[in-house]
């Protein structure tokens, strides 16, 4: 077993990469290690092109395995099952920019498998999975224009860092990752506090020479076993039929493409293609049914025009400045925006920007509807969800659903990371805030729409959000001699044929998410400076018009969202509201229809629909935490019955003794005469002793206070203490005669 290893050194720590030891049959395997954790890459190419694709079909799976951070899953068979949205993620940030390093027309499957092998909870595993992958394909026999480095930027104490910890990311202004090759940038993620697009660009600056070193130990392993790359041959289509084809659709398509209706045109542009395939291909053959070979066929005619398309499109807007609804580069298409749209719901928005459509729905809760986290973070948990969902019809297709697809946890994860800087912490607001976006139109740019549709329905719902965000998404077409134009407010066909999807989100102040896609093998920070100056002057567009429909978050609460009230206990009594096992936290939510939560430094958050709900349960959760005090008076319930008196429950598991002669302003014979086990009474405390134990009155209950109780015990006293010494009623167990007030036991006296 030959083992090789590289490193380099970020942030003065070493990152090592290894090969050799570990799966030898995958085209290439790949440990990275960083500090204690460590990420593993498999990547294998199939050798032979599955029939009937027409696309690249990369998989990345990051496979996630609890173990690594010493935890067993929390789910009933106790092993990881589908990945979690945190798994789907990072997978995500492994493909993007990977996937435009493979040649083009390339169709073989490429498989790249990630397995974190151990996390040690200060090192996010994210960027190592990016490295492996990277370092897995270079050395394998895949077609891969690689390798490519990916680092981490964040601040500690003000100072951009590079790899910054995971508890030095808690503090810092911006988590940005940022993946590239030795001189241009492929793939952007970014969650930021409102930082200026100055800053950002000074942190791209800093990542480039550490970019740049991961690349050049890479570079080591490739030379050292790096196999040859696999044979393969482009489809393309004979330079003959190509122009046969060219010349019929090349004075018919403009006019097909130059329409502000997506729907219009796309029919149209199907219709084009069909008439192509009716004219073009032949539908006979020569003897014995072989096709001449200058035939044309019906890939030959799709093939050229998806290619005469994609020219089309980017001739009109690089040369003329035209795009292809008739905008200018710079043009936001028409907003429409409504609040308060659904009359049941805590929050809502619809937000429309052309012909995307999206409706935000806001839902409150209480605490424990926060989601558990049973992943590799360190973090447990969340409170501020966003969830977005991408039904087929939004795009006139039919397709069938299977819940939430890798797209949908993407987009949902980059419009909650954009709000995440202005939701009000849980001491200010202490709800779980949940968000869904519905997708009910999609021509473009539906997560910036999701994310200014959020904005609008939280406002609507009474959220005290810091500062609006919205979000807009920069389009790039290039040309062979350097040249670029960026696109406004890019729409489908932009997105499909142009360069670039380079979505931005924030306020007035700063940038709170990033996230940029390529096709092209890297962009120059130029080029990035200027899109994100022309993100800046969108987004306050956008910001303005939805100050025109709401300014300020409602000031109250819809009618139909739970209240939450919050009280404060001392610390040592949160295990007597807990009660046994939870016995009595639950009794107490099952009587008042509420909703009841506990921290360890005695918050109390009661949470219910009903204000008389929420005030019974603050009473007894305050009852059972207070000292008891003389004179208070308590609706209570008969639990036990014995000769002296009667035990009353008049907070929940608290007790107090209602004696014989306090039963009632009569005289009683027997304490059953009075009361039985179950009634509802009215007691007033009467006496705290020195043990603590609590003495109740029903008769001194409408006397004012309890001093006549502490009257009639002494004269009680008095006037046995005058028989006993008589030689009258003994209540001892010797029976008549001399001595001995009330004995409990010991052996008579005689």
């Amino acid at each position: 077993m030959s083992i090789t290893r590289a490193q380099a050194v970020i942030n003065g720590k070493p990152l090592v990469f290894e090969t050799g030891k570990l799966a030898e049959q995958a085209g290439g395997a790949v440990t990275v290690r960083y500090g204690d954790t460590i990420v593993f890459a498999a990547a294998t190419v199939s050798p032979t092109i599955r029939p009937g694709i027409d696309f690249f079909p990369l998989t990345v799976d990051f496979e996630e395995r609890l173990y690594a951070a010493c935890k067993i899953p929390g789910s009933f068979p106790r092993r990881e099952g589908r990945p979690s949205e945190e798994g789907i993620l990072t997978a995500r940030l492994t493909d993007r920019p990977i996937r435009p390093l493979f040649p083009k027309g390339f169709r073989n499957d490429v498989q790249i498998v990630v397995s974190p092998f151990s996390a040690d909870q200060e090192n996010e595993p994210d960027i190592l999975s990016v490295n492996a992958a990277s370092a897995a394909l270079a050395i394998s026999n895949a077609p891969f224009d690689g390798p490519i480095g990916c680092v981490r930027v964040g601040t500690v104490d003000g100072t951009l860092t590079l790899n910054p910890t995971i508890q030095e990311l808690e503090t810092s202004e911006m988590d940005f990752v940022i993946a590239g090759t030795r001189d241009a940038i492929m793939m952007l993620e970014a969650g930021a506090n409102q930082v200026t697009e100055e800053r950002f660009v000074e942190a791209l600056r800093l990542a480039q020479p550490a970019i740049a070193e991961l690349i050049t130990a890479q570079e080591a392993l490739v030379r050292a076993v790096g196999k040859p790359k696999i044979e393969w041959t482009p489809e393309k289509v004979d330079p003959a039929k190509e122009a046969r084809v060219a010349e019929f659709f090349k004075d018919r398509i403009r006019g097909k493409v130059r329409n502000p209706d997506k729907a219009q045109r796309e029919v149209g542009l199907d219709e084009l293609k069909r008439e192509g395939i009716a004219a073009l291909v032949s539908r006979g053959g020569s003897e014995g049914g072989v096709a001449p070979s200058d035939s044309i066929s019906e890939a030959d005619v799709s093939l050229t025009f998806d290619a005469l398309l994609k020219k089309e499109i980017r001739r009109a807007i690089l040369d003329e400045g035209i795009r292809p609804d008739g905008r200018g580069l710079k043009d936001i298409r028409p907003l429409s925006i409504e609040v308060g749209v659904l009359p049941r719901t805590h929050g809502s928005a619809l937000f429309q920007r052309g012909q995307t459509q999206i409706l935000s729905v806001v839902t409150l809760g209480p605490g424990g509807d926060e989601q558990i986290i049973d992943t590799l973070s360190p973090v447990e948990s969340k409170r501020y969800l966003h969830h977005y969902n991408f039904p087929p019809y939004s795009v006139g297709e039919v397709r069938p659903l299977r819940g939430a697809s890798r797209r949908d946890i993407g987009h949902g994860a980059l419009a909650e990371r954009a709000l995440l800087p202005v939701i009000p912490p849980k001491e200010e607001f202490p709800y779980t805030i949940r968000v869904v976006s519905e997708t009910l139109g999609s021509n473009g740019s539906t997560s910036m729409a999701a994310t200014c549709g959020s904005t609008l329905s939280l406002m609507d719902a009474g959220v005290p959000i810091k500062g609006m965000i919205g979000g807009i998404s920069i389009g790039l077409v290039t040309d062979e001699g350097g040249g670029y134009k960026l696109l406004t407010d890019i729409q489908g066909m932009e997105d499909n044929y142009g360069d670039m999807d380079f979505k931005v989100t924030g306020s007035e102040r700063g940038i709170t998410g990033i996230q940029l896609d390529i096709k092209v093998r890297g962009l120059s920070i130029e080029i990035i400076k200027s899109a994100l100056a022309q993100a800046r002057e969108a987004r306050m567009t956008i910001l303005d018009a939805m100050r025109q429909v709401i300014d300020t978050p409602r000031p109250d609460l819809s009618r139909w969202a739970p209240r939450i009230e919050t009280i404060k206990i001392p610390p040592d009594k949160v295990r007597e509201v807990i009660g046994p096992g939870g016995k009595m936290v639950r009794a107490i939510q099952a009587e008042t229809a509420t909703t009841i939560e506990l921290e360890d430094d005695g918050t109390v958050r009661i949470t219910g629909a009903k204000a008389e709900g929420r005030e019974k349960a603050r009473a007894m959760i305050e009852g059972l935490t207070k000292e008891p005090e003389v004179g208070e008076v308590y609706q209570g319930k008969v639990t036990r019955i014995m000769s002296i008196g009667a035990f009353v429950e008049y907070l929940p598991g608290k007790e107090g003794l209602v004696r014989i002669s306090e039963l009632s302003q009569d005289r009683v014979g027997r304490v059953e005469d009075v009361v039985k086990v179950g009634d509802a009474v009215t007691v007033k405390i009467a006496e705290v002793d020195r043990q603590g134990r609590v003495n109740l009155s029903m008769r001194a209950v409408g006397e004012g206070d309890g001093d006549g109780y502490e009257t009639r015990q002494r004269a009680e006293r008095d006037r046995y203490r005058d028989r006993d010494q008589g030689g009258g009623f003994r209540r001892g167990p010797g029976g008549p005669g001399g001595g001995g007030g009330f004995r409990r036991g010991g052996p008579p006296r005689g």
